[in-house]
């Protein structure tokens, strides 16, 4: 029978064919907490942006910049394949990167940001969710490397 991570239901190759999955099990939830974060970071930098960018022009940047790191993880775990699976490894790694050194820039340099980021207190606006998802990914990513090569 046919690998369902390479056909579709008619049985012919699917545009993802020769791409290992990678949202399977808990990479679910992976992607749809990434997925949650992706519209909560592009509707309020939009909105931000759009309304009051003079306001806090780095905050509201930063924000916008948080949003397209997790729509490019997001759409890399949905592709799949080891290429996506490096590339969402790198962004990850350059989005916990993002997340330390603007979480602390917003501690020892509170009056920097006359408001918030999503990456602001190292996330504790959204529960400290944007520390956690990039270092659960970095692991996930690396299990399906590990899973992939045995």
């Amino acid at each position: 029978m046919p690998d369902s991570d390479t056909t579709n239901v008619t049985g012919a190759a699917s545009p993802t064919a020769g791409h290992k999955r990678l949202v399977s099990g808990p990479g679910l939830l992976l992607v749809w907490l990434y997925g949650v974060m992706v519209v909560g970071a592009v509707s309020r930098s939009a909105f931000q942006i759009s309304t009051e960018f003079d306001r806090a022009p780095l905050a509201y940047s930063l924000s916008a910049v948080a949003a397209l790191a997790y729509a490019f993880i997001t759409y890399s775990l949905v592709r799949g394949g080891e290429t996506a699976r490096k590339a969402a490894l790198i962004c990850c790694a350059a989005e916990l990167a993002g997340v330390l050194a603007v979480g602390t820039w917003t501690v020892v340099r509170p009056e920097s940001f006359p408001d918030t980021t999503v990456w602001s207190q190292f996330g504790m606006g959204y529960l400290f969710i944007p520390v956690i998802l990039p270092i659960t990914g970095m692991l996930w990513l690396r299990k399906r490397r590990e899973a992939a090569t045995r």
